[in-house]
């Protein structure tokens, strides 16, 4: 049985106020219009739902059984309303982010401090996964968006370019004669231990990508998983290892890390925000993606 949802509206305001003319008043529609929709709804469902008293109109009792049931659905659209209406004024909902534990520390935890400090309401979840695991998760509808390295690509991922970032070399005190010496070349990488991420992040890729197309093949001493490890084992003296430079800087100016000169210097690239392609953003999520450059 098809019946439209404005018939129920139309029965539901009828049973509200008691009377036809009060009913097409609040819905802005005339009193032919109500008595014909009320026929129509009486049809459908098989018998009368109200009889007429010297006072307007009174519920049959197959009509004060759909009343119970539409007054629930329209209390709950109600609530869905506001509870809109609370989501687009940032007063409720939350938002789903994927990043590293590299970009969540160094790239986006200000924004957060930010973000809380304006809409205290709004529950943030972040979930740190490497770049490629965080495209996975934004694919498969488990976050609103992802902080990731680029380059990557993906069909049904939109990139917005952010924050440039530059990758360099550095180790322990032990290779400052290294730093203050010639740029090391990609070939003469090989003769040093290198300490580098586990493969599958996209930082590794990138590492892998610009080597190779200089002819060659990096043998790690050590793969760890995560930057923070990568800087506590080169200051400790394991071999040089590939950070980014903005992010390691006052351990350079500390004399913790020495940055080794390459030759020729690793590209620069950037910080990028990824979104499902053709899937629409709360207000919370587009708020937030306000803030970031």
């Amino acid at each position: 049985m098809q019946v439209n949802l404005e018939w129920y509206r139309v029965f539901y305001w009828i049973a509200r106020t008691g009377s036809l003319s009060k009913a097409a008043e609040r819905l802005h529609i005339t009193q032919p219009a109500v008595s014909h929709t009320v026929k129509q709804l009486e049809s459908a469902l098989g018998g009368p739902l109200f009889f007429r008293t010297s006072k307007g109109v009174t519920l049959t009792k197959e009509g004060k059984v759909l009343f119970q049931y539409t007054d629930q659905v329209f209390h709950m659209i109600d609530s869905a309303e506001q509870a809109i209406a609370e989501m687009n004024n940032l007063n409720s909902g939350e938002i789903a982010i994927g990043a590293s534990d590299t970009l969540c520390k160094h790239f986006l935890l200000p924004y957060l401090e930010e973000f809380h400090v304006l809409h205290p309401a709004i529950r943030i979840q972040v979930t740190n996964r490497t770049t490629p695991e965080t495209i996975a998760l934004l694919k498969e509808g488990k976050i609103d968006f992802g902080i990731v390295s680029l380059p990557v690509s993906d069909k049904q991922v939109l990139y917005r370019e952010s924050t440039p970032i530059r990758d360099c070399l550095v180790g322990g005190r032990a290779y400052r004669d290294l730093a203050a010496g010639s740029p090391l070349s990609i070939e003469n990488l090989k003769r040093y231990p290198l300490l580098m991420l586990e493969p599958g992040s996209s930082t590794r890729r990138y590492l892998d990508d610009f080597v190779s197309s200089h002819g060659i093949l990096l043998e790690p001493e050590f793969e760890l998983g995560s930057v923070d490890l990568l800087v506590q084992f080169a200051r400790s003296g394991f071999g040089l290892a590939f950070v980014i430079r903005d992010y390691i800087q006052d351990e350079i100016e500390s004399g913790g890390l020495v940055e080794i000169p390459l030759k020729p210097p690793l590209p620069e690239r950037k910080i990028g925000i990824a979104t499902l392609r053709g899937v629409p953003l709360s207000s919370a999520t587009r708020s937030f993606l306000a803030l970031l450059p």
